[in-house]
């Protein structure tokens, strides 16, 4: 395994983290129901093959995540590893909360004290939900308890908002969704860049876009073949991460023993530069062809937000390139289009007032791809 300096701590990570929210599951239509014992042995198994950090947090698997990850973390493990979970901002509705979560977090998870606590998935709302609640002053007292060890944030929102958050306080770390193909999304390359400056690790979230990039289209696949035909695709992801010296860790969200070994071996020998100049182009060539292959000309630029009526317009163009860029995908888009986009968000709520066009400046005709979109997933004649 090899290793990185984490941010300015005197800690060298992993640079592959286990992360724990997809899980084996008994039950696919239920992300409850955690194979516990195939859970358990995976973490274990990656922890004895020098991974040092495992990542959870408060929802994962309907709250049984942090549970397991206790359970894998008994017998000695405990001491192996970091543990770094989340305060659920979303539920939180008075200073009490902060209290009440963290405790019940710390009893799940069997252990005195969490080493990594972050301030989950914080855009501009969240943002001042943790000003207005005073989350960083309570985080702060948490840590002179000893509770918390170290503060960060996971970040989904735009760059403007991601630079704000991380020039808000003296951070020892953040969490960004990266990809070979999410390269100028959300933070994006620019912010893993910027947060790197400051002298913030840098943990990366969806290194395989939720599995995506294992399930490229056959022109993609050649491509990468014709380069190198022993390199798997998510060898291609994770190798890409791991070539940028400013990528500190890399979760992967592993769900069966075969993935975890496979990411421990590609792990092994990766380090900043590994990749060949040929190498890169041809990653570069597969984002075009992903690109190309999405029906809606969309950059995520998002230019068009806010809407009005709170239409959700680059979430939804991205869902629905998604099904065409990637193979049998349509399921689990329609399975997050119902399960986390709010009603308000759906394209069902545009009222054709072209607010978003005008702004648009790739000048996508945005009420009629909305149409499109509300077709395709609720099935509209």
């Amino acid at each position: 395994m090899q290793y990185r300096k984490f941010g300015k701590l005197d800690f060298e990570v992993s640079i592959l983290g286990f992360g724990a929210m997809r899980l084996p599951l008994f039950d696919k239509n239920d992300e409850s129901k955690i194979d516990e014992k195939e859970a358990i042995a995976m973490i274990r198994y990656a922890i004895d093959q020098g991974v040092n950090y495992v990542d959870t947090a408060y929802p994962y698997h309907k709250g049984n995540s942090e549970i397991v990850v206790g359970k894998a973390l008994k017998e000695g493990y405990r001491e192996k590893t970091k543990i770094a979970t989340k305060l659920p901002t979303w539920l939180i509705q008075s200073e009490k909360d902060l209290d009440k979560y963290l405790a019940e977090q710390l009893k799940k998870l069997s252990t005195d004290y969490i080493d990594f606590y972050l301030i989950h998935a914080l855009d501009k709302n969240r943002w001042e939900t943790v000003l207005k609640h005073r989350v960083l002053e309570w985080a702060e007292k948490a840590m002179e308890r000893g509770d918390i060890l170290h503060l960060g944030f996971s970040f989904h929102d735009d760059l403007p908002t991601f630079k704000k958050i991380v020039d808000a306080y003296p951070w020892v770390f953040c969490q960004i969704q990266y990809n070979y193909l999410d390269v100028d999304f959300q933070a994006g390359r620019e912010g893993l860049l910027y947060a790197h400056s400051k002298g913030l690790a840098v943990v990366i979230m969806e290194p395989l876009k939720g599995g995506n990039l294992v399930n490229l289209s056959e022109f993609a696949l050649q491509r990468f073949r014709e380069a190198n035909p022993h390199r798997s695709p998510a060898a291609w992801a994770l190798l890409w991460l791991w070539n940028q010296e400013e990528v500190t860790t890399v979760l992967s969200g592993m769900s069966t023993m075969e993935q975890v070994k496979e990411n421990i071996e590609i792990a092994r020998n990766a380090h900043p530069g590994i990749l060949t100049q040929e190498e890169l182009e041809a990653i570069d060539e597969v984002r075009a062809i992903l690109k190309k292959e999405a029906p809606i000309p969309c950059t995520t630029c998002h230019y068009c937000v806010p809407c009005p009526q709170g239409v959700n317009i680059p979430f939804l163009f991205g869902l629905y390139n998604q099904v065409f860029q990637f193979q049998d995908k349509r399921e689990q888009a329609e399975k997050t289009y119902f399960g986390f986009l709010k009603e308000e968000e759906r394209p069902g709520n545009c009222v054709e007032c072209g607010i978003c066009e005008e702004k648009c400046p790739q000048q996508i005709p945005i009420r009629d791809w909305l149409k499109k979109v509300e077709q395709f997933f609720e099935r509209k004649n």
